[in-house]
């Protein structure tokens, strides 16, 4: 039960005078469904309205309010014409001009001979000052405030209503037992709650909206410190789970490691290492593999699978598609037949006898690994007994999502892994449940590639360049050419990959093949299959290549309107080249107009490889909310906090919130319970199932 303190700020927006129904539906959309919601909206901008007296003082352009003495209505001819009405500021004349009105209020508004207070932007038209459409008209200079805060509105609300909106919400706003350590609050110089949001939407000059002031870091620590709690809470629940206990001899592991290739990498052995430390726990690992591209992620988790094999458990590998699946069951497969170790596939695909089979199998232990999409989860698969869950891909999967994959063993270790690096900061606030092990070193031997930016009016000269490539060299070659592929532009884009394509074909024959977004996953699948087969020399996609998908003699990556893809689509596209042992090279094509920011993403490109330094710069480059967007990855957004400027805060957040729940476990000191009213405040009920009372 959310505490009744904060019940007047969980209200519905059609409380708040003059807010109806259509409005309040309105704030939903813009904010969220309560009044708490609405404070969140901070300011983004500030319009000063100093009261100037000597308009001769005034500037072009420049917001002010004035005293005027109205002295003459000139109603225009036709309606076309605007409407003026002459006036005099002490000796200058000033003209308020309406394009549209109605002449009947304007007389009542403005009655010739009456003294008024305007606000709104002088111009200087030959000697006179004009004010087009003043903001305001009054008889009193209170009505008209000094500093008016700019919010971030949508059609159906004005300026006005939301700072009605608000001021009426702080009007009300509950005295709160404070959550913070004193110390620190002292040390920061930060405000109480209540009059942090009271500054926050009073700002006197732009500097305060910064979000350095110590109201915004004030409550930018509290929402990361509600999601440090909340995070940590779920993580003890988990840490209590029991869970199997899975040692092994660690036979399977030595005899694949002896038929390797290659020499595992520093960092692979140190995280199998701590992967295999948690496995032999009593309670459930949940951790996270971190790695980019290409710096093997698939080998550790096969030698985590054996690890529970031999230990006398069943794995389950889950890719987020279907060709993902299949090309990590041919991978896995080719390394366990000669371990004895069986290895199946179960996808939607699967289907009549050959699907009952594997189910029949699955129940009586004869299947050590299975691998799959969604398809392992569902009712009807059983596991005699199910040791440990690897999910590829996780920025696919939030925390909800996490748990209830687990549920088909519930004892079952969880092991998630990403190919899509992200910052330390993100880390700790999206993956804050889980424990976090990072691959930050590449195979030795693998050759870096080489990146290139030209304007795409070289295009022709890159596809001659490409045939001579192909045609001409003895080492086998296949490329990647990808058209971007946006919702805003869909049809429009789908053509320009279809012409791509066509124009490709003209050039290189029936050996080029298409993918995209709308064609059916068998079609899909069978085009892909062509080209990893070798059959296809050329593949024009959208950016449905998977992450993940590998192609040994794919060494050129061409990427087409380049300045229109993300830091880390751009990263991870360049990821599919690169694999074999033949020089790769990824040539980024962009068109004309490139903005500033465009500029600097193709440089980081160009400049480095490294996933976590691109998305550090993607991070500081687009911001936290834009980089997670919860369309894209379901992964946490925050309305107050602002990560490119307030790491260090959530550092402070982080240690903050792991002695609290060290010293009070169940929130029942009086901070503890103060605690509460924060994690309800920003709405994060939910972990309250994770504590043993309250």
């Amino acid at each position: 039960m959310r505490p009744a303190l904060l019940n007047p700020l969980f209200r519905d927006p059609s409380c708040l005078n003059g807010i109806g129904d259509k409005l309040s539906l309105s704030f939903k959309k813009l904010c969220g469904p309560y009044l708490i919601d609405i404070l969140w909206n901070f300011p983004s901008n500030l319009i000063v309205r100093p009261f100037v007296q000597n308009v001769y003082a005034l500037s072009h352009g420049e917001t002010a309010s004035l005293e005027i003495e109205v002295l003459e209505h000139i109603v225009p001819k036709t309606k076309r014409l605007p409407y003026r009405v002459i006036c005099a500021a002490g000796a200058q004349e000033v003209e308020l001009v309406f394009f549209h009105y109605h002449a009947s209020y304007l007389t009542k508004m403005l009655p010739e001979g009456a003294h008024r207070f305007v606000s709104g932007k002088c111009e200087r038209i030959g000697g006179k000052i004009q004010l087009v459409h003043p903001d305001y008209i009054t008889d009193l200079i209170e009505k008209i405030p000094n500093y008016e805060p700019i919010y971030p509105l949508q059609k159906g609300i004005s300026g006005k209503v939301m700072r009605h909106a608000v001021e009426g919400i702080l009007k009300d706003l509950p005295v709160l037992p404070e959550w913070l350590d004193p110390h620190l609050k002292k040390e920061k110089n930060w405000p109480d709650w209540d009059q942090a949001l009271i500054q926050v939407h009073h700002p006197k000059q732009l500097v305060d909206l910064s979000p350095q002031t110590p109201a915004r870091q004030r409550l930018a620590y509290d929402e990361l410190l509600a999601n440090q709690l909340a995070l940590f809470l779920v993580r003890s629940k988990m840490k209590r789970e029991k869970g199997y206990i899975i040692q092994s001899a660690g036979l399977l592991e030595q005899q694949l490691r002896d038929s390797l290739s290659f020499q595992l990498t520093h960092a692979q052995i140190r995280v199998l290492s701590e992967i295999k430390k948690d496995m032999a726990q009593p309670s459930k690992m949940t951790r996270l593999l971190q790695g980019d591209v290409g710096s093997g992620k698939t080998i550790v988790a096969l030698m985590a699978l054996l690890n529970a094999v031999e230990a006398g458990f069943q794995g389950a590998f889950m890719a987020p598609t279907d060709i993902l699946a299949r090309q990590h069951f041919q991978t896995l497969k080719c390394y366990c037949e000669p371990l004895h170790v069986r290895v199946e596939l179960l996808t939607g695909r699967e289907k009549g006898a050959t699907r009952r089979s594997i189910l029949s199998d699955l129940k009586e232990n004869k299947i050590n690994i299975l691998i799959g999409t969604h398809a392992l989860f569902v009712e009807d698969v059983i596991y005699h007994r199910l040791g440990l869950v690897v999910i590829d891909e996780q920025h696919r999967f939030g925390v909800e999502q996490r748990l209830a994959l687990t549920r088909k063993g519930e004892h079952a270790d969880l092991l998630v892994m990403s190919a899509t690096p992200i910052p330390r900061s993100l880390a700790l606030t999206v993956y804050g449940d889980m424990d976090l092990s990072q691959l930050d070193e590449k195979p030795v031997g693998r050759a870096p590639i080489e990146t290139r930016v030209l304007p795409l009016k070289r295009a022709d000269e890159v596809i001659q360049k490409l045939k001579e490539k192909i045609v001409g060299s003895s080492l086998r070659t296949q490329v990647y050419w990808v058209c971007p592929l946006v919702e805003e532009s869909e049809k429009s884009d789908l053509m320009a990959a279809q012409k791509r394509y066509e124009m490709l074909k003209e050039k290189f024959g029936a050996r080029v093949g298409l993918v995209h977004g709308q064609m059916k996953d068998a079609e899909k699948d069978a085009v892909m299959k062509r080209f990893i087969d070798g059959e296809l020399d050329v593949l024009v996609a959208t950016t449905v290549i998977e992450v993940g998908v590998d192609v040994k003699n794919a060494s050129i990556m061409v990427i087409e309107h380049a300045e229109r893809f993300g830091l880390a689509a751009l990263h991870q596209l360049r990821g599919r080249v690169g694999r074999g042992h033949q020089q790769s090279s990824c040539l980024l094509l962009y068109g004309a107009g490139l903005t500033q920011k465009a500029i600097e993403r193709l440089d980081i490109m160009r400049q480095t490889e490294d996933g976590f330094l691109i998305a550090q710069k993607d991070l500081e480059l687009r911001g936290a909310g834009e980089l997670l967007g919860r369309q894209q990855s379901g992964l946490m957004d925050f309305q107050l906090a602002d990560l490119s400027v307030h790491a260090s805060l959530l550092d402070m957040a982080r240690d903050d919130a792991k002695t609290i729940l060290s010293l009070d476990p169940n929130l029942e000191t009086t901070r503890g319970e103060a605690l509460k009213n924060l994690l309800y405040l920003f709405q994060k009920e939910t972990v309250f199932k994770t504590l043993k009372s309250g």
